[in-house]
């Protein structure tokens, strides 16, 4: 088991340095908005360029750091019963939810997106707007992150199998919502 769990760590570590992407990415795509901005109204110069790049990164911002997101336990859930549940229980259900949701999820997308991905690269797919940007590297971060929340879908299950059978407490911090 403790191989398995220095897996999830490396696992935690390919996560962060995505989510460390992600963060530069903000700042990047605010500094492009307001730039694009500043060209806008001051020089009347824009291009559509300028514009594509943002809500390509805006896409990087979620697909890169939505793994991470996962491994701090701040994702989205319904919680009719976790936030009531044991702690014992809340690993049953993150187990069942692992194996039953995120997996088949992200093997489905990651593999339909990958054939989105290579038609778009092997056409040389380009933005319809003028001025536009190639298409395809926006493509390529969908089966990315579904490849990158997979692996880090296997690491949050190693680490509740872990908690589960004794090994050390890797239940993940929970904060209900306050509604």
């Amino acid at each position: 088991m403790a191989g398995l769990l220095r897996i999830a760590s490396g696992i935690d570590g390919i996560s962060r340095f995505f989510a460390w992407i992600a963060t530069w990415l903000v700042l990047l795509s605010c500094l492009i908005s307001a730039g694009n901005a500043a060209s806008r109204y001051l020089l009347s110069l824009s291009s559509n360029a300028w514009l594509e790049i943002q809500w390509q990164m805006f896409a990087g911002i979620f697909l890169l750091a939505a793994p991470w997101v996962l491994k701090v336990n701040e994702h989205v859930r319904v919680d009719l019963l976790y936030g009531m549940a044991s702690e014992r229980k809340r690993l049953w259900i993150d187990v069942i939810g692992i194996i039953f949701f995120l997996f088949p999820v992200t093997i489905m997308v990651g593999v339909m997106s990958w054939g989105f991905f290579l038609t778009s690269y092997h056409a040389g797919e380009m933005s319809m707007n003028a001025g536009g940007l190639p298409v395809w590297p926006v493509k390529l971060l969908l089966p990315l992150g579904m490849a990158l929340m997979f692996l880090q879908g296997a690491a949050e299950l190693i680490k509740r199998i872990a908690a589960l059978r004794g090994f050390g407490d890797a239940t993940p911090t929970y904060e209900k919502p306050l509604q």
